[in-house]
């Protein structure tokens, strides 16, 4: 990124991504700003997955230093980025700490803040896919493919709701394809308590998650978050696979191949599925940020959160 880190001359808010340029947020930044009276642009840093930490800290570091630089959200390298630079943040938040990875930078007087969104925006966007009593009613499960942040983050939310007499799955079960990430999640989930039963999957391909998608009690949810079909092509799952039936499939993102989804929608009608992508997600994900980065008040419900949910959808293709 060639003269990327230039002093700006006027206030930017930054995406850290892989290809930020694909994002609606280009797009939809602009007409929330308008809508919220925030004076400020956007612009995208871009890192292949699993950068050089070096990187990582040269782009924290513009941030902090930057008179104009208002802050971040990262996606895809939450956990690298702050693995890489947390001497550089002067306070992290409960979660952040807990987690290890951030989605926020922002600055409050004068000191670099890092705070993981993840367990309060994952929790906004599952409760409006599931209705109250769902999981009780039903005694469903819910798969988790993929063991890193977003799914860490649900996981966590989860646990607390259950600590405050929620309703939840009967059991989670979590597969990945690699062990470091799995052994991860399941050391967190041992340090905070983790009150729901896991079961811990080492899935290396595809057809491993097959099995454990066809295993799965009618009504459970099926969530995409391993990145594949945004961060990279292709899907965790199998044209073979049978999704459970009545059951509910959540892909995280809202753009890229989405073969996932695509898999979901041709069971759609065989199978009763009902079938979300990502688009609340982003919305919650991204007007969290910006309520931190700009010391803002956003709705997360009611007319005002309508109207910035109409404002983003006016943008998308």
């Amino acid at each position: 990124m060639p003269n990327a880190y230039h002093p700006r001359t006027e206030p930017t808010m930054y995406f850290i991504g892989v290809t930020t340029g694909s994002s609606s947020i280009m797009k939809v930044f602009p007409k929330w700003a308008e809508y919220l009276g925030i004076d400020a642009k956007i612009e995208g840093f871009d890192f292949p997955q699993h950068d050089d930490p070096e990187k990582y800290r040269e782009v924290v570091a513009f941030i902090k230093n930057d008179p104009m630089s208002q802050g971040a959200l990262v996606t895809t390298h939450k956990i690298d980025l702050l693995t890489a630079s947390r001497d550089m943040f002067e306070t992290l938040d409960p979660y952040a700490e807990t987690l290890g990875e951030i989605s926020s930078i922002s600055k409050r007087d004068g000191k670099l803040c890092g705070h993981a969104k993840d367990p309060i925006t994952s929790g906004l966007a599952l409760e409006r896919i599931v209705p109250d009593g769902y999981w009780r009613r039903t005694g469903a499960e819910m798969l988790l493919l993929g063991a890193g942040g977003s799914s860490l983050a649900l996981s966590m939310y989860l646990k607390e709701k259950k600590e405050k007499g929620g309703d939840v799955p009967s059991r989670i079960i979590v597969n990945n394809r690699s062990r470091p990430r799995l052994d991860e999640m399941r050391s967190i989930h041992q340090r905070i308590g983790m009150n729901i039963p896991v079961e811990y999957n080492l899935c290396p391909s595809p057809d491993k998650n097959d099995a454990f998608v066809a295993a799965l009690r009618p009504g459970s949810m099926v969530v995409n978050g391993t990145g594949l079909g945004k961060d990279g092509p292709g899907s965790p799952l199998t044209s073979d696979v049978v999704f459970p039936e009545n059951g509910q499939v959540w892909e995280f993102n809202y753009r890229g191949d989405l073969l996932f989804l695509d898999q979901a929608k041709a069971q759609e009608k065989a199978r009763n599925l009902h079938i979300v992508d990502g688009w609340d997600y982003f919305i919650y994900g991204w007007t969290r940020v910006v309520a931190e980065v700009f010391d803002i008040d956003i709705p997360v419900s009611g007319p005002g959160f309508d109207e910035i949910s109409r404002i983003a959808a006016g943008t998308r293709s």
